[in-house]
């Protein structure tokens, strides 16, 4: 028999450095994560989905960090499960900053907060 959920809030998890910000979602228990190929396991009680996106010479989108312009290319979000709170807060605060770090962003420039979506 499945485990009954605590109905929670999902969480915001936002980065913004160089005048450009990215947000992902953290969904707790109760919440519905979005069920796509590469969706972790149903039990997971806590899941992350946020973009994934790096620079390109061309082609891509073209986005201003700082005083620099450049072009980015998007990954397909990739969900990822955990069994805390804690575990996926921590995950979704490095990859958040990992986005930054791979357009050339120092990585304690980074501001990171967690939201409620209503504060967002």
């Amino acid at each position: 028999m499945p485990s009954e959920r605590v109905a929670t809030a999902m969480l915001l998890v936002r980065g913004t450095a160089g005048g450009t910000g990215l947000t992902g979602t953290l969904y707790e228990p109760g919440e519905e994560p979005p069920s796509y190929r590469g969706a972790p396991d149903e039990g997971a009680p806590y899941v992350w989905v946020c973009d994934s996106f790096y620079e390109v010479e061309s082609g891509g989108q073209a986005q201003t960090v700082g005083d620099r312009e450049l072009r980015v290319a998007f990954e397909s979000p990739m969900p990822r499960g955990f069994e805390t709170r804690e575990a996926a807060l921590s995950a979704a605060r490095e990859h958040v900053r990992t986005q930054f770090v791979r357009l050339g962003v120092d990585a304690d420039a980074v501001e990171v907060s967690v939201l409620q979506p209503e504060e967002a």
